[in-house]
């Protein structure tokens, strides 16, 4: 047995739980374990451990002590009423913590008049037992309450690897949910059995060891979950459990609707247009890639080789493909992507637990799998929809290691016919990455958003692609003809014939045009009444900037510096960063390169960048805020920049600036480099215009920056109040908002009065029914994906400007990006002076 010293982490009056107000505590059905009447409101850590997360349980802190064994420290009696009023946290979920460090801080006078109790249970949650000493006595903060004695978990596994697996489905009849009483109940059901129980559900696991896991799992009254019982007494674990939850529900928790029904010939699915674009194909039906695990050990050292060899080799596909600048792959967003998972794969936490499980038993393959599946249950319980994302990443990793570990090739991809277009719940971005690019006409998933990596990955190419199409997309059966609509978001199911051929011309003739587009590309892009309009591109790697020139670029109207920080263990020094813009540079000739200055923070963090856990990351410190905090990495960056020797040619970008006191700190710092490298000229500095404080500043901006940059994407998240990567809520993030082009308006008005540059470089700009919109609003550069260059240039030697300003001026006067889209579709430039009648 091992043993931990607790320290006490409160002051107070040590109590036995049998005196705590609370059957679940006094009872022990919760655990072993005191509690503490407290006298001061501030709780500390007992011992060292991990903070885990609770969901929205503010009143509470819970710590893994080690593998299986936690310790809940819950302030209060029935606490959780009070919603985490008068609650402070002082630590993050994920932290490490040292004994006697501060975990929470709470009003001890209100929480005793708010609630039934001040008092705060310690329990212990999962294996080992605690052994307290003396009780009834006053304890401050760091004094001893006993010793916590946890078994050899290797002693343990032997015992429970012998036995049988057995799975059960139930359904959860509490009233209120898994909370702590019925969790309690059910953690002092199986206790003393010679089994190891899980519960599994919403893509989640929780061993049933622990209250705070299964209390972690938020489920609610009614929910389906399925229980994993190995052992021994698999069972009767699993008959205890029967007692205590229903018989699952008759109609699955997956299928509302009937788990498979008839579609009609011709029915459409309506979806999320995630890439814009129309397929003509057939249903190519991807089933969730379950690999079969080898439970079987060979002995931990074999295992563990076993394990080191495929999470080195697919750490080196991973790295392949970021570095490999002849693969298209590693481009621009996509690299990031991929440097986001090599950082997952190397996390020293993932692979710690899943070579804990090893060392207890477990083959490589069902400790990796149980590792990667811990730690996306608690990655889901956060409240972060940016981290909760990230769980989708641990899965995808989760795969490519398992299928190394069975032997299979990590490129083979499924044999996709001709003009495929597969259908999936949600694509990970390895099950993109192996499908043969020249048979994928398009992608329609079950679920996903907008933004999701794999929506960027298909938009890096071209290929048409819905989302969050709802679980009818899967019953399509293998073979079908299907129309997919990315304009519309409409998946049409064996349309009539006439359809089909009608289509397959269009998309002829389209492909016809695009060739002339193409063909086109470098000729000036100017409107039928002399107008000339810029076209950039929008680049992330040297193969993105040579590619856009390639196509027609006018310059870079935006270089995402993000590449050079990911898949690194420091920051880039400024000879590193200098070279980089220079081959960008020399890429792009004498056309501008618009560099745009680290973008970090919120939902892109750097390794290496030490930055707080916020609740909301996208209202935090991401852009110029984190250059400001941490400027030497700002000041390297300027440097790098100056010392390139083209001022005239590059053009520096500031993102996230909400005030111009922010870009004055900014600008003096550029002042001072310049003069400390001995330069009289500095490249122009521009600011992103991404919140609608900026955008209403736009006039006072202007004093200080040489232009502005207008970055739809989030300039919508944030006048509409919807996060870009809420799935739910996609349909209705859409830049065409009213409310966003009388932003958009407002900025050009202010730039066009002083006389200065105004683009735009999100996604907007690469929309169709966008551009002539944006146009008459003023704005007369864009930047865009490189593939959308050669068709918005040949779309803008089609309109006239004036005929964009009275399509403009009807837009913004409408209620919904709804009616401004179906305004734009009916729009004829000929018709637009009557237009300018129709009331708003």
């Amino acid at each position: 047995m091992n043993r931990i010293a607790l320290l006490s982490p409160l002051d107070g009056w040590l109590l036995p739980l049998a005196e705590v107000p609370d059957a679940v505590f006094a009872q022990g059905l919760a655990g072993d374990g005191v509690a503490i009447d407290p006298v001061a409101g501030t709780l500390h850590a007992p011992c060292a451990g991990d903070v885990l997360p609770l969901g929205s349980a503010a009143h509470a802190v819970s710590l893994r002590v080690a593998e299986g064994c936690d310790l809940l420290l819950h302030v209060g009696i029935d606490t959780v009423a009070l919603g985490g009023a008068g609650f402070e946290a002082l630590v993050r979920p994920g932290q490490h913590v040292a004994a006697g460090e501060a975990l929470l801080r709470f009003d001890v006078q209100a929480l005793a008049e708010a609630a039934p109790s001040a008092v705060t249970p310690l329990v212990l949650s999962g294996i080992g037992r605690f052994e307290p000493g003396p009780l009834h006595r006053a304890v401050q903060v760091g004094e001893a309450l006993g010793e916590l004695w946890l078994p050899d978990p290797a002693a343990d596994a032997a015992d429970v690897a012998a036995g049988p697996v057995r799975h059960g489905r139930f359904r959860v009849p509490f009233e209120h949910g898994l909370h702590a009483r019925p969790a309690a109940q059910m953690v002092a059901a199986l206790r003393g059995l010679a089994a190891d129980v899980f519960l599994l559900a919403n893509g989640r696991r929780a061993d049933l060891r622990s209250t705070v896991a299964l209390m972690a799992l938020g489920l609610r009254c009614g929910d389906d979950v399925e229980v994993q019982a190995r052992g021994a007494q698999a069972g009767e674990a699993l008959r205890r459990l029967a007692a205590l939850l229903s018989p699952p529900a008759e109609t699955p928790r997956k299928t509302e609707a009937p788990a498979s029904r008839t579609i009609l010939p011709g029915e459409a699915l309506t979806a999320v247009a995630a890439v814009p674009g129309k397929a003509l194909g057939v249903a190519v039906p991807l089933l969730d890639d379950d690999t079969p695990l080898d439970a079987a050990s060979r002995g931990a050292d074999a295992e563990r080789a076993a394990l080191h060899e495929a999470l080195a080799t697919v750490l080196a596909h991973l790295r392949h493909h970021i570095k490999h600048a002849d693969d298209e792959r590693a481009d621009g967003e996509q690299a990031g992507i991929l440097a986001a998972h090599v950082e997952l794969l190397q996390d020293p936490h993932l692979r710690e637990q899943a070579q804990a499980r090893i060392d207890a038993g477990a083959s490589a393959a069902s400790g990796w799998r149980a590792a990667t599946r811990a730690a996306c249950a608690e990655l889901t319980a956060l409240a972060d929809p940016h981290l909760r994302a990230r769980a989708a990443d641990l899965r995808d990793l989760e795969r490519q290691v398992l299928r190394v570990l069975a032997g299979e090739a990590i490129d083979a991809g499924p044999r996709l016919p001709e003009r495929a277009i597969v259908l999936a719940d949600e694509l990970l971005p390895s099950d993109f990455l192996r499908l043969d690019a020249s048979r994928l006409a398009g992608i329609a998933m079950a679920r996903g958003g907008s933004t999701s990596h794999v929506a960027i990955l298909a938009a890096a190419r071209g290929i048409p692609t819905l989302v969050a199409a709802g679980p009818a997309v899967l019953d399509i059966a293998p073979g079908t003809p299907l129309i997919l609509d990315g304009e519309a978001g409409t998946l049409h199911v064996d349309p009539p014939e006439t359809q089909c051929r009608a289509l397959d011309r269009a998309l002829s003739e389209q492909a016809e045009r695009e060739r002339g587009e193409r063909a086109a590309a470098h000729l000036p892009a100017t409107t039928t009444d002399g107008i000339g309009v810029r076209v950039m591109a929008n680049v992330g790697a040297l193969r993105e900037a040579e590619g856009a020139r390639a196509l027609g670029a006018d310059g870079c109207g935006l270089l995402r510096s993000e590449f050079l920080y990911l898949d690194r263990r420091d920051a880039p020094d400024e000879a590193l960063q200098a070279r980089e813009y220079a081959a960008f540079a020399s890429a792009f000739g004498e056309l501008p390169l618009t560099v745009r200055t680290l973008d970090a923070g919120g939902d892109k963090p750097i390794p290496y960048l030490p930055l707080p856990r916020e609740d909301n990351p996208a209202l935090g410190l991401r852009g110029l805020r984190t250059g400001l905090r941490h400027p030497e990495l700002l000041v390297a960056q300027l440097r790098a920049l100056l010392r390139v020797g083209r001022p005239q040619q590059i053009r520096i970008l500031l993102p996230m600036v909400n005030e111009p006191g922010e870009l004055a700190k900014a600008r003096a710092m550029l002042d001072a480099c310049a003069y400390d490298l001995g330069l009289d000229r500095a490249p122009a500095l521009g600011v992103m215009i991404e919140t609608p404080a900026s955008a209403l500043l736009a006039a006072e901006l202007l004093r200080e920056a040489d232009f502005l940059s207008i970055g739809s994407n989030d300039l919508a998240q944030y006048a509409l109040a919807m996060d870009r990567g809420h799935p739910e809520l996609a349909a209705h993030l859409d830049g065409l908002h009213p409310a966003v082009l009388r932003l958009i308006a407002t900025t050009a008005q202010a730039a066009h009065a002083a006389q200065k540059k105004i683009s735009l470089c999100g996604g907007l700009g690469a929309d169709p029914l966008a551009l002539p919109i944006l146009l008459g609003l003023g704005v007369h550069e864009l930047s865009v994906v490189p593939g959308a260059i050669p068709r918005i240039k040949a779309q803008v030697r089609r309109l006239a400007m004036r005929d964009c300003a009275g399509l403009a001026h009807c837009a913004i006067r409408l209620n919904s990006a709804a009616e401004v889209r179906a305004l734009a579709r009916r729009w004829q430039p000929a018709a637009a002076p009557a237009m300018q009648e129709v009331p708003g």
